[in-house]
């Protein structure tokens, strides 16, 4: 046991500090990212073969359907932030409870944010103004997939409790189940076999929703039955105070990822305007690049742990420095990653489709990603460190104006001025240059380490 003080130099109780280092916490996190991001480009090689327009209504259905993220990492942001802090207090049974919480928050959510999705999926695939084949393969894609929205609600939460208890080894082993599944499902789904018909690029994604679901009932079963690191809250989680809590801490997040989610949608509006082959460059450059983001995502989830956790301890100092270590960790890493896609970007795009315009687009877009990797290092795990604290309103701010303000408004002066499409993807590199400014200054204020304490009272039972 070590006695650490806080901020404010007063004398705490002995409180045991986090044993867990960052490469322990991150690798199973990279790996998983990195399975699903290898899952994810084989999708794009299934739907490849179908031509460039099933890969648009992919695109399009991924980025659609990640609205319902955007409530749900409301959510897991406020379970990570109180998971952390409790488990880095020693406090299981506090940890247990907002897990419960959660847990039902999340699935409600789902439901309800399903209705919508399934009503209206030919007004929102509509949206991006594709050509007709485009939009409606990509309506039947939001629509197969939302029939599964509970099962990724559960995946979500659960797997943002385990990694904020420092437990990032099981959800890695529930994500190759479901990654494994997705792989056989889609091609399944997707050329029809076995008594069921081809469904086309809308097979995707119902064997999307099916893995995740398979995946999310393993989680649930075991959760329930006691032989997960965070236990179920069984008595008194839905206290009133509680709950507050953890929407005073997500909702900024959820916030977050909705205006995320939302200038995504208005960047990829200005993309479609240039054409099919344009967005589908986008959509496989992406999926491409995901091989680096995941390491970035790893890092952030071990950064986000780790500063909760100290901060639980009373340890604000180590806090900070487990901050830095996983961000140089991760600038690193991705650096390293990108540079190895650069080099190989036109073999990798000609392999995942064989459109000549579609892979020459992705090779400038990658070639364009690659100048932006050290900062978006710098954006995944600052930002992950901040919403680890609860400080996931600065996070917000970041995304309002690097997001919308200049790259979504860069885009459509572009767009406006009748630039080439590679203009459009060169907005990016403004959008993290002005998130790092602003995440760096952030953390190196300190501020963020007294966010929680000016948050909603911690339950007493």
């Amino acid at each position: 046991m070590t006695q650490t003080s806080s901020s404010s130099g007063d004398e705490q109780p002995l409180v045991e500090k986090p044993k867990l280092g960052i490469w322990e916490l991150a690798w199973p996190a990279i790996l998983s990212n990195l399975l699903f991001s290898v899952i994810g480009i084989i999708t794009i090689k299934i739907v490849g073969e179908l031509g460039q327009t099933a890969v648009a209504a992919v695109t399009t259905g991924h980025r659609i359907f990640f609205v319902l993220s955007a409530v749900l990492m409301a959510v897991s942001a406020g379970t990570s932030a109180l998971v952390a802090r409790a488990w880095g207090a020693g406090d299981y049974d506090e940890a247990a409870k907002v897990t419960t919480v959660s847990v039902l928050v999340g699935s409600a959510v789902a439901v309800l944010l399903m209705i919508p999705f399934l009503t209206f999926s030919d007004e929102i695939a509509g949206v991006f103004q594709l050509d007709p084949i485009s939009t409606a393969a990509a309506s039947d894609y939001i629509f197969y997939l939302s029939l599964f929205s509970i099962g990724f609600a559960i995946n979500f939460v659960l797997g943002a409790a385990l990694r904020a208890a420092g437990d990032t080894r099981t959800p890695l082993w529930f994500g190759m189940v479901a990654n494994i599944a997705n792989v056989c499902l889609t091609y399944w789904l997707v050329y029809g076999g076995f008594g069921v018909p081809s469904l086309g690029a809308a097979g995707a994604g119902a064997a999307n929703g099916l893995s995740l679901t398979l995946s999310g009932m393993l989680f649930l079963s075991l959760w329930l039955a006691g032989r997960l690191r965070v236990q179920v809250g069984r008595t008194g989680a839905l206290e009133v105070s509680r709950l507050r809590q953890l929407v005073h801490i997500g909702y900024p997040a959820g916030l977050e990822q909705f205006v995320f989610h939302a200038g995504f949608i208005g960047f990829l509006w200005l993309v479609a305007r240039h054409g099919t082959a344009a967005f589908a460059a986008y959509g496989v450059g992406v999926q491409v690049l995901s091989m680096s983001f995941v390491v970035g995502f790893g890092f952030s989830i071990a950064g986000a742990t780790l500063v909760g956790q100290h901060l639980g301890a009373r340890d604000p100092d180590g806090a900070t420095r487990q901050g830095w270590h996983a961000t140089f960790f991760a600038i690193g890493s991705m650096v390293t990653l990108g540079t190895i896609i650069l080099l190989l970007a036109e073999p990798i795009a000609r392999f995942l489709i064989d459109d000549d315009e579609v892979v020459h687009l992705t090779v400038i877009f990658i070639y364009i990603m690659a100048i932006a990797q050290p900062m978006l290092a710098i954006e995944f795990t600052l930002g992950g460190c901040l919403r680890g604290a609860g400080d996931t309103r600065f996070p917000l701010l970041t995304t309002l104006i690097g997001l919308i303000l200049v790259r979504v408004g860069l885009a459509a002066v572009a767009t406006y001025l009748e630039l080439e499409v590679k203009w459009i993807y060169a907005a990016l590199i403004a959008d993290y240059m002005v998130k790092v400014v602003m995440l760096v200054w952030r953390f190196r204020s300190g501020r963020w380490k007294d966010i929680f304490d000016n948050s909603e009272p911690r339950p007493t039972t």
